[in-house]
């Protein structure tokens, strides 16, 4: 991995995006370099897994508790080295906990990503980033940790935010499969849909997560909205 610590010396050791696909026209010979960009991008973001990004305060302020008592975070925030603390989080997520620092950073990238970032090029990056962080902490937890149907979840997310749908719906669906009451999956399949012009399916994902989870204002509040938007249509052709 030499190669990539002579690019740390000079990059922040993260997915950096060449060009975007659908730059590349159908006959533009940089078409034919797209499986080797994907794999460098994939190969980056898996090698920022071992390296300690840096600790923006206004990311910190979003993070879950835990985080502080995870290994790198708890040398860097204040109170984090804290013994019975470390123990209790441990207790609860078991071996996975040496491994949480990872989704912390990925979560890190995806705040970066939705709410600093000032251009494409930077949101692109750092959620390609998320993902590597993502994979490294799912693919070590047990198929019942009790955080896997939310990283699968924040997961299908950002694939959804980089144009990749299908594969985002695909995990939103294992998050829904593990544990059915989880209804933050259930909302971002609906908006998913309703984004895509599809508000039949994103109903019946709302009505599926109500049934497993009924009362969740997030998803009447949703419901709601489909049905209103669905109503001033009927009403506008009746107007015509």
């Amino acid at each position: 991995m030499l190669w990539y610590k002579m690019l740390a010396v000079t990059f922040d050791p993260r997915p950096i995006m060449l060009f975007h696909p659908g730059q590349a026209s159908a006959t533009s010979p940089r078409r034919t370099f797209l499986p080797v960009v994907g794999a460098v991008l994939a190969l980056l973001a898996s090698a920022h897994a071992g390296a300690e990004p840096s600790y923006d305060p206004r990311e910190l302020r979003l993070i879950p508790e835990y985080c502080k008592y995870t290994q790198y975070f708890n040398r860097r925030i204040p109170g984090g080295n804290n013994p019975d603390e470390i123990a209790r989080w441990t207790q609860l997520m078991g071996g996975t906990f040496n491994h949480m620092h990872h989704y912390c950073w990925g979560l890190m990238d995806t705040y970066r990503a939705t709410l600093f970032d000032r251009d494409a090029q930077s949101r692109k990056h750092d959620l390609y980033a998320s993902i590597g962080e993502f994979d490294y902490v799912i693919t070590k937890a047990p198929p019942d940790f009790i955080y896997l149907p939310e990283m699968l979840t924040k997961k299908g997310e950002n694939l959804i935010l980089l144009d990749r749908g299908p594969e985002g719906v695909g995990e939103l669906r294992r998050a829904i499969e593990i544990r059915p009451s989880y209804w933050q999956a259930y909302a971002a399949l609906s908006d998913y849909f309703k984004d895509t012009g599809d508000p039949k399916k994103a109903r019946e994902w709302l009505e599926k997560g109500l049934e497993a989870s009924p009362n969740v204002k997030a998803l009447t509040r949703r419901l709601d909205d489909l049905n209103a938007g669905q109503r001033k249509k009927g009403q506008a052709s009746v107007a015509r």
